[in-house]
C-alpha cells in the first residue's frame, strides 16, 4: 500500500488501544512505525537490478520481524515522541509493534505479494483484495484517525479499525464474484484453467482483472462485478519457454538465473513480449486491467556476458487517457470490446450506464 495508508492504519491500531491522555503520542508513533517497514526500498544494487525486488517485502514485512521492527522503532522515538508524551519505553514499545504489525498484513491484502512467513517460507502472500492505492479505504481511515487525535477519542480510531476491516469484507466479497465470472468465462471459451486469479483494478474494487493461465497461455479479462455485471475482454499470450524462446541462452549464464528470479517474483506469470525481442513481462499487472502491457519488465541481450544481469524497466505511459478508460469501466459504460455479461449462475444483467 501507499505510504499514507500504511501510516494511518498503523495509528489507528495503537490509538484504538490507548487511554485518552496517549492518543496523540500512540498515534504519532504508530503512524511512523506503520511506514517503517517499507525502508526496504533502500536495498538496492547498481549492479543488480533485481536486487530490489527480493528484498521488498521480505524480511522487514515478516511477522516474525515485527518484535525486532518495533523495537527498532522505538529507540528511535522514544525520546522524540514517547517521552514528551509521558509514556514509559514499554509503552513506545507497544504503540510502536503494534503500528509495526499493520504493515505486512496490509500488504498481503494487495496484489504484490508479501513474504508474511519469511524466514521459514518464501511463499508470497497475495489475498488480492485491494489496490494499491484506493481512496475510498483510505480517506475514512486516515480522518477517523486525525479526528481520534483532535477529541482524544480512542473510540473513534476504533471505527477507523472497523472500516478497515468491513472494506477488505468487501473487496473478499468482490474478488470471490469476480473468480466465480472468470472460471464460467473460461468455461465458455472451452479451457480449463490450470489456475486464475482476480485482481482488483486500480484505486477500486468494482472492477477486476483477471489472468487464467492453460497450458499453453495466460488469458487476460476484465469484469465490473457490481452492481450490473459488464465484460471487457482482453487477449492472450503465449506462457514464456526459455529454449523456445531463447534459443541462444546458456543455462549458467547469470541471465538465465535473473528469468528465475523474476519468474520467482512474478509468480510465473511471465511471457515474451511479442512486440519486444528479448524483452519479458509479468503478464499480472498493466494500467487498464484487460490489457497485456506490462508495468514492469526485464530486457535480456544475446551479447551479454555470462556474468552480465538482465536489465530492469518501468512502463507507465498513457496515463490520463486511460484513466478516463478506467472511470467508463467504473461507470459500467461501454468501451472497445465490452459486452453484457452473465453471472456464473447463468442470469443475465445489463450493461450500466447506457
Amino acid at each position: 500500500m501507499d505510504p499514507l495508508t500504511q501510516g494511518a492504519l498503523g495509528a489507528a491500531f495503537p490509538q484504538a488501544m490507548a487511554q485518552r491522555r496517549q492518543v496523540v503520542s500512540a498515534g504519532l508513533l504508530g503512524f511512523l512505525s506503520g511506514m517503517a517497514p517499507d525502508l526496504d526500498v533502500l536495498i538496492r544494487s547498481s549492479e543488480d537490478p533485481l536486487l530490489f525486488l527480493e528484498y521488498h517485502r521480505q524480511f522487514t514485512h515478516s511477522l516474525f520481524f515485527v518484535p525486532v521492527g518495533g523495537l527498532i522503532c522505538a529507540l528511535l522515538l522514544h525520546g522524540l515522541i514517547g517521552r514528551r508524551g509521558g509514556l514509559l519505553p514499554w509503552q513506545t514499545y507497544l504503540f510502536c509493534v503494534l503500528g509495526y504489525a499493520t504493515h505486512g498484513l496490509l500488504d498481503a491484502c494487495t496484489t504484490y505479494g508479501t513474504l508474511l512467513l519469511w524466514p521459514f517460507s518464501d511463499q508470497r502472500f497475495a489475498w488480492n483484495t485491494i489496490s494499491i492505492i484506493d481512496p475510498l479505504f483510505t480517506l475514512p481511515v486516515l480522518a477517523l484517525v486525525v479526528w481520534a487525535g483532535l477529541r482524544r477519542r480512542p473510540a473513534l480510531a476504533r471505527a477507523a479499525l472497523v472500516w478497515a476491516l468491513v472494506y477488505q469484507g468487501l473487496g473478499v466479497w468482490q474478488r470471490e464474484q469476480a473468480e466465480l465470472h472468470g472460471w464460467a468465462l473460461a468455461r465458455d471459451r472451452g479451457h480449463e484453467p490450470l489456475r486464475l486469479e482476480a485482481k482488483p483494478s486500480f484505486a477500486n474494487i468494482l472492477v477486476w482483472k483477471i489472468v487464467y493461465e492453460t497450458d499453453t497461455h495466460f488469458h487476460v479479462d476484465a469484469v465490473r462485478t457490481w452492481p450490473s455485471v459488464v465484460d471487457y475482454p482482453g487477449g492472450s499470450i503465449p506462457r514464456l519457454d526459455v529454449a523456445r524462446d531463447f534459443p541462444w541462452l546458456q543455462g549458467a549464464s547469470q541471465q538465465r538465473l535473473d528469468i528465475e528470479r523474476f519468474r520467482w517474483f512474478s509468480n510465473g506469470y511471465v511471457a515474451l513480449d511479442p512486440a519486444v525481442p528479448g524483452r519479458i513481462i509479468d503478464v499480472r499487472y498493466s494500467m487498464l486491467p484487460n490489457e497485456i502491457n506490462s508495468l514492469w519488465s526485464i530486457q535480456l541481450r544475446p551479447q551479454a556476458g555470462p556474468d552480465d544481469h538482465v536489465s530492469y524497466a518501468m512502463h507507465r505511459s498513457g496515463g490520463r487517457e486511460q484513466a478516463g478508460v478506467l472511470w467508463r469501466m467504473l461507470r459500467g459504460e461501454r468501451v472497445p470490446g465490452s459486452t453484457p455479461s452473465r453471472s456464473a449462475s447463468g442470469v443475465e444483467y445489463g450493461v450500466g450506464g447506457d
